[in-house]
């Protein structure tokens, strides 16, 4: 019995043209394939385009205009102070392009242009050195008549008087206690120190004080002192 009881399920099973079915979780699990096979190609070519873009911009060059040499503040800029250089532009940066070279030329230098840096809109000014009301004066000063600190042009001064004790004493020849002389100015420009140490720095006064102070700079008893920094300086 247990023979003809096996027997149909036996020639069932190898019958022709009868297929046994697939079990849903083996058919899911094909279906899925393909799809996440598409997903990560597509987000492995999404990484090698935005891999290529940036490759692309990180090579592109800019020209732009940049110091060939050292231009101290106030003077003018020529063709022979600049160069045409390229580089790939930071966000940051704002220098000038080289096709805006004729507009630098002649212009004057806003501040102290050092060699190697780029040439900014800031960095030149068509603005004369001087006001109207305004004279330009050289004191010659010793060690000791100004700061150790180095002066930098557009820096506002105190010239101070600094007779000497004969000049201020009264006639029983003690000492008078006064304020000193001062004339506010302006830093222009400043030399190099001679074997010395002595330094020229020419200044910018009122065109009212512009004699009293050459006059008091040619006793040689002045001093300079620098004015604390505005908060536009």
């Amino acid at each position: 019995m247990s023979t003809t009881g096996t027997a149909p399920a036996a020639a069932q099973a190898s019958s022709p043209g009868l297929t046994p079915p697939t079990p849903p979780r083996t058919l899911a699990t094909r279906r899925r394939r393909p799809a996440l096979i598409g997903l990560s190609v597509a987000l492995i070519a999404a990484g090698g385009l935005a891999g290529a873009f940036t490759v692309l911009n990180s090579g592109e060059r800019t020209p732009v205009l940049m110091v060939t040499k050292q231009v101290p503040y106030g003077a003018v800029v020529t063709e022979r102070d600049l160069a045409v250089v390229s580089i790939g532009l930071d966000p940051a940066l704002n220098p000038v392009a080289a096709a805006d070279k004729d507009e630098i030329i002649g212009k004057r230098a806003a501040t102290d242009l050092m060699a190697g840096s780029l040439v900014t809109g800031g960095a030149v000014t068509d603005k004369p050195l001087l006001d109207e009301n305004q004279q330009l004066v050289g004191l010659r000063l010793k060690p000791g008549q100004l700061p150790s600190t180095s002066l930098s042009p557009g820096r506002s001064v105190l010239v101070v008087s600094t007779p000497d004790a004969a000049a201020n004493a009264d006639a029983d020849g003690k000492k008078q206690d006064e304020i000193p002389k001062s004339l506010p100015a302006e830093v222009i420009r400043v030399g190099e120190p001679d074997t010395s140490g002595n330094l020229t720095v020419d200044v910018a006064v009122a065109a009212t004080d512009g004699a009293v102070l050459a006059a008091r700079a040619a006793s040689g008893n002045i001093a300079l002192v620098v004015e604390p920094k505005k908060a536009s300086d």
